[in-house]
C-alpha cells in the first residue's frame, strides 16, 4: 500500500509538470516558425483561399490593392511564402499589427491550411497598375542607393525572393513603403531582417526619400498587372465606394 501511494504521487507530480509545460506559451518566433513550416508543407487550395480572403477585403479591397494613401498595402501578387510568414508572425505576435491581429485569429482565419490557401489566392491576383508613387525628384540617386543596398535581397526589380521570404516591393504604395521603412529602422517591425535594420539605420534623409521614391516606381511584369478598370469578379456584389 505504501509503494502504491508513492507511485500514485509520482504519477501526479509528472502529470502536473507536463501540464505546466504544455500550458506555457511558445516563444513568438518559434511559434510563428512552426506555423510557417506547417503551411509550406501543405498543398494550397486556391478556391478555399478565395473564401478565406473575404475577411481580408475589408481593408485590402477585393482586388488586394490596399489604399493609395498607404494605410493598407497592396498585397495582390505577393509571394506566397511572404504572406504566410507575415500572417504567422502577426498571429504569434512576432510582428506588432493591432489592426491585423483580430483578422489573423483562428476564429476568423483558421489554421495553417487556411493561411496556405489564402496566400496562394492573394499571389494570383493581378496587381494595381497605378500604385501611388513619390515625387520623382531624385530618381537617379535613388536607383544608385537601391542597387548598392537593396538589390541583393529584394531583387533587381523589387521582385522579392520566395525562398528567403523577402517580399515583393515593386508596385507598392509609396506611403506604405515609408511607414514600414521607418518602423523597421526604429525596431517597431520586430520580425524585420536584422541585416536590413542595421543597413538602413545609417541612411540619410536624402537616401531614404530617394530610394523609396525609386522603389515605388518599380513596375511588376506586364503579365502580373491588371487591365485598366479591372475589378475582382470573385466579389461581384462588393461595394467598393468611391475610393476604388
Amino acid at each position: 500500500m505504501h509503494r502504491l501511494s508513492i507511485l500514485c504521487l509520482s504519477v501526479a507530480v509528472l502529470l502536473t509538470i507536463n501540464n505546466v509545460a504544455v500550458s506555457q506559451p511558445l516563444d513568438p518566433v518559434e511559434s510563428a516558425r512552426m506555423e510557417v513550416e506547417a503551411a509550406l508543407n501543405l498543398t494550397p487550395d486556391v478556391d478555399n483561399g478565395r473564401k478565406v480572403y473575404m475577411v481580408c477585403t475589408v481593408c485590402h479591397s477585393p482586388e488586394g490593392w490596399g489604399r493609395p494613401d498607404g494605410r493598407y498595402p497592396q498585397i495582390a501578387g505577393q509571394l506566397p511564402n511572404v504572406t504566410i510568414k507575415q500572417l504567422a508572425d502577426i498571429r504569434a505576435r512576432n510582428r506588432d499589427n493591432p489592426t491585423m491581429r483580430p483578422f489573423t485569429s483562428p476564429q476568423l482565419l483558421g489554421g495553417a491550411k487556411e493561411i496556405a490557401d489564402v496566400a496562394a489566392y492573394i499571389a494570383q491576383l493581378p496587381m494595381n497598375p497605378n500604385n501611388s508613387v513619390g515625387p520623382g525628384l531624385d530618381l537617379e540617386f535613388g536607383a544608385k542607393v537601391y542597387k548598392e543596398n537593396c538589390e541583393d535581397c529584394h531583387g533587381k526589380n523589387g521582385e522579392g525572393n520566395q525562398a528567403e521570404h523577402t517580399p515583393r516591393i515593386q508596385g507598392q504604395h509609396v506611403s506604405y513603403l515609408k511607414r514600414q521603412f521607418h518602423w523597421i529602422r526604429i525596431g517597431k517591425r520586430r520580425n524585420a531582417d536584422q541585416k536590413m535594420v542595421k543597413q538602413i539605420h545609417r541612411f540619410t534623409p536624402r537616401e531614404e526619400n530617394a530610394v523609396l521614391d525609386y522603389v515605388s516606381r518599380l513596375k511588376p511584369p506586364a503579365e502580373h498587372l491588371a487591365a485598366p478598370g479591372w475589378q475582382n469578379p470573385d466579389f461581384p456584389k462588393y461595394y467598393r465606394g468611391s475610393g476604388y
